[in-house]
């Protein structure tokens, strides 16, 4: 098992989950994604939908996270859900798609958890990773800088 927790996490911009990492104009770092926690059963109107913007300073540390909810995702308005998404991106003015490397890091918004956050491993695993929460739709293991996420 690793000894101390990572500075920094890798992420590779791909076509996926990291489709819209990168750096803006003035140097900073971003990533926006799509967070959530789940509904209980599919067609619940509980659980929550987000759209996240994470803007981190040049070595990657957090400078803001900018968080809209949206309810259920039985009751989602995917139009407004989908402009939000795209107005947050474009509020980033001219931006580069690539590989960024940031530190894990934890925010309450809505009532959530928020961030890139370290989960010791579970009794007889070794094996610790930091994952994207809340939804846990990515999740990053040794070695930190790899950029690699499991789904």
């Amino acid at each position: 098992m690793a000894e101390n927790p990572p500075d920094l996490i890798a992420i590779n911009h791909d076509d996926y989950h990291a489709k819209h990492v990168g750096r803006t104009a003035d140097g900073r770092q971003f990533f926006l994604t799509t967070p959530f926690v789940p509904a209980s059963v599919v067609g619940a109107n509980d659980g929550n939908e987000f759209v996240a913007l994470y803007l981190f300073d040049k070595v990657g540390k957090l400078l803001d996270a900018i968080i809209d909810e949206f309810g259920p995702r039985a009751t989602l308005n995917e139009v407004v859900w989908r402009h939000t998404y795209e107005q947050r991106l474009q509020e980033l003015g001219e931006v580069t798609f690539e590989r960024i490397e940031v530190a894990p890091f934890t925010v309450e918004r809505c009532g959530t958890t928020f961030g890139l956050i370290l989960l010791e491993p579970e009794e007889e695993e070794d094996c610790r990773f930091v994952e994207v929460q809340p939804g846990n739709y990515m999740a990053f293991s040794e070695p930190w800088d790899s950029g690699d996420y499991e789904t």
